[in-house]
Parts: structure tokens; sequence; C-alpha cells
């Protein structure tokens, strides 16, 4: 008995200390919480959970944590519990996000709530104007959302998501920044290297803002530093650079020019008349949305495109899409809200397909790495299916097919020729010579080629359906 009340006498204060630290360590992640450091209260929430899972309170600061720090999908089931036990923040974060999964009518469900329970409260009800303005403009851009054909997903860390863009050779390579100017400290942003390998585009910056620079080949190594015009780089950062075979047309990634949040895709030309680049558009849903968007590749040689997005992803997570460009922007229509966001936020990559494309060979083009294509003696390469290439007229079995694919031989070299009678005169224009006939003259050959482009890809679809025919 005596050993007893001993032990009872050394325990308690060991319990009484221990309550007193986990008490603490809960009002220094409450502290945090207000000053919006949620990543390091987030963990003290979590344990705190486990010993409350029923404490409306707890639920509603993990819920918010998980929120803030990306988890979205993980905090939908804590706000719901503090909501049910009418925590009003619960229902602010709720709203926010909903929008952010396009759930509209839910999300001005949540705002309503927030809106009753603080009635009397004119700070609080003040903070609804923001989020409600905001889901009016994603509610307008989801109704014009692209319709694109979604080939394939790869979620790869973001420290190696180039793996997944595999270019042909004339489209130019893409590495990561780092490698390229190796003073610098690792990091995802990238650099885009033309197809002769003559001209670098790239971001650069500080703590006041990112920017885009090129620069050029000069003899052995690359030099004559420029800096982007303002039209580019504006307010925000500025980062992911690739440029198409007309050494015109560049794609970026901003956190300015009024993004949806974080880094939103945006695409801008060259105008030869105003010698400046064009007012950067916004590119349509599904290609960007309220979570970082950016790396909107076009690869004209595969009739390829690629772009990353870390939207509902991890912390060290990145989704890159695989797509079939369209040649002109053509919307998604539908009347019904839950389809409109559903494509917008590409819930279902076999929704986006249609009949009669051979999504599997696409996706093996994909794939496929530069360097890996077939040696000088083949003609070309063109992918049959998934476990068949042709590199030679001869590997054809229809003679129509051989035919039709022959036209888009002679409409490639015919299109080639023009790219440089163009890149010759655009040379020109750029040194001085700018007549009103030379400009007529580049805008002119930039239409034919743009025609034939649509041509020639008509034709190899055409040709690839008539072998397939042959084939079965």
């Amino acid at each position: 008995m005596r050993m007893k009340k001993i032990f009872i006498f050394f325990i308690l204060p060991f319990s009484i200390l221990s309550t007193a630290v986990q008490s603490q360590t809960l009002e220094d992640a409450k502290k945090w919480y207000q000053e919006g450091r949620f990543a390091e209260s987030l963990p003290f929430f979590q344990a705190e959970y486990q010993n409350n899972p029923d404490n409306a309170a707890i639920n509603q600061w993990l819920g918010a944590c998980l929120y803030e720090t990306g988890r979205i999908r993980e905090a939908e089931k804590y706000l719901k519990f503090a909501a049910e036990k009418k925590i009003p923040e619960a229902y602010f974060y709720l709203g926010e996000l909903y929008t952010k999964v396009y759930r509209f009518e839910e999300a001005e469900e949540e705002f309503v709530k927030y809106q009753r329970i603080n009635r009397k409260n004119e700070e609080a009800l003040n903070k609804l104007a923001a989020p409600r303005e905001y889901a009016a403009k994603l509610q307008k851009l989801v109704n014009r959302t692209e319709d694109i054909q979604i080939i394939d997903s790869l979620v790869l860390s973001k420290s190696s998501f180039l793996l997944a863009y595999n270019l042909g050779k004339s489209s130019g390579s893409l590495l990561p920044l780092s490698e390229f100017f190796e003073a610098l400290p690792a990091s995802n942003k990238t650099l885009y290297m033309n197809g002769k390998q003559d001209k670098i585009y790239y971001s650069k910056g500080d703590d006041s803002g990112v920017d885009l620079f090129t620069m050029d080949k000069l003899i052995d190594a690359f030099g004559n530093e420029k800096k982007l015009p303002q039209t580019i780089n504006g307010e925000g950062d500025q980062a992911y650079p690739f440029v198409m075979n007309d050494g015109l047309t560049i794609y970026f990634a901003s956190t300015g020019h009024e993004s949806l949040g974080g880094y939103d895709l945006f695409v801008t030309r060259y105008n030869l008349s105003a010698d400046s680049y064009l007012t950067p558009n916004q590119l349509n849903m599904p290609f960007n949305s309220p979570f970082n968007d950016y790396l909107m590749v076009i690869d004209e040689e595969k009739g390829l495109g690629w772009f990353a997005s870390d939207r509902l992803q991890s912390a060290d997570s990145v989704c890159v899409y695989t797509f079939i460009p369209n040649t002109q922007v053509t919307l998604f229509e539908s009347d019904q809200p839950r389809v409109m966001s559903d494509r917008a936020r590409i819930s279902s990559i076999a929704d986006t397909r249609k009949p009669d494309v051979n999504y599997a060979a696409l996706r093996e083009l994909a794939r496929k790495k530069a360097e890996f294509r077939q040696e000088e003696k083949d003609d070309f390469l063109f992918v049959i299916n998934d476990n068949t290439d042709y590199h030679t007229l001869s590997d054809f079995r229809s003679n129509n097919a051989r035919s039709i694919f022959s036209q888009a031989l002679g409409l490639e070299e015919q299109r080639q020729k023009l790219t440089a009678d163009l890149t010759t005169k655009r040379e020109l224009y750029a040194k001085g010579d700018n007549n009103e006939s030379l400009r007529t003259s580049i805008l002119g050959m930039e239409k034919e080629a743009d025609e034939l482009l649509l041509k020639i890809q008509r034709l190899k679809k055409e040709a690839r359906n008539e072998e397939l025919g042959t084939r079965k």
C-alpha cells in the first residue's frame, strides 16, 4: 500500500507537467494561426485532432490550415464538420474552397450562411465582397472553357517535371534554368533554347520581381542579353517561356496580368508594324485555374502540346497534361453548369476525347524523345498506332494512303521553303528595311504557312486512317 502511494506521488506531477506542455503547444498553434503561420500550426492541430476529433474548433483550425497550405481535398472534411457545428469561419472557408473547385452554387450557400451569422458584424460582412467577386470572375471564365482533347497526364515531382516534355528537334529544347546558369540555385524554373540553338529565353530576378530575358549565340558563347519589353514584363513575376517556330509567338507564365492566382498562362506575338509585342492574352480554361499553371509548349513537329499545373496536387508535385492543340480557339458548349465545371477543371480525361482518334499512338509519340528518333537514312517518322511507326513510303500497304501521305510530304517541303523565306524577310524587316510592301508580304506568307500546316495535318490524318483500314 505504501509503495502504491509513492507511485502515485511521482506520476501525478508528471501528468500535470505533460498537460501543461500540451496546453502551451496548442496555445502557440492558435497564436501562429492568428498570425497566418498556417504551416507551422498545422502539425499541432493534427495532433490535437487525434485526441479530440469531435471538437468543432479543432476541426475548423485544422481544415483552415490544410486549405491555406494547398491541401484542399483534405480540408473539406474538417471544415464541413465545423460548419455543421455553426463555426462562422468554417462557412467562409468552405465558400472559398467550393469556389476554387467551381462548385459555385455551394460556395454561395456557404457565403450566405456566413453573412447571416455575422449580420451585425460589419467587419466580417466586408470580407465577403472579394471572394464573391472572385467567384463571379471564375464562373464567367468557366463558361469560356476551351474544347481540347487531353491525350495523357503525368504527375511528377516539381524538380523533375521536364521529363514529361519530349519535344521534336525543330521545336527547340527545355532545360532547368540552374543547369544552364550553373551559379544559380536549383529551382523548377526553366530555360527555352530554339531549334537552331542560337537563342535562349529565360527568367531572372530578385526579391523585387522576376522578368523574361533573351540572349543570342555569339560565335561560341551566349551574350547580348536583352530584357523583353514591358508589355510582357509588367507587374508580378514572369517565367517559363516557350517560343513557337515562327520566332514571334511566345507563351509564358505570369503572376501578374490579372492572373487568377499564382501563375497563369499567357500568349503574345511580336507585332511587326509596332516593333514590339502585343498585350498578352490570358489562355482560357482548362489551361488556367486558381492554382499555378505554367510552361505551355506547342510542338508543331509532333502536333502536340503540354502544360503543367499544380491544381489539387501535393506540395511537391505537379501534373503535366498532354493535349492536341486546336488550330483555332473552339469553346466547349453545354447548358449544364456541372458539365462545364468538370471540363474546366479536367475532372475526366476520357470526357475530352473524340471518336476516331488514336490516342494510344499520340501518347506514344508524346513520350518519344528526340534523341531516339530514327537514323538519318530514314525519310521520316510517321506514327500509325502505338505499335507501328513508318519511316519510308515503301512501308505503306495502302496505295491510296501512300499517295495521300506523299502529298503531305510535298506540302511540308513547300512550307519549309516558305518558312525559310519568311525568316529572311523578317531579318530584313528587323534591320530597318520595314517598308509597307515588305510588311504586307510577310503577313501574307504567314497566312499561307498557317494554311499549309492545316492541309498537312488533314492529309496525314487521312493517310493514317486509310492505312489503318487496310491493316484490319
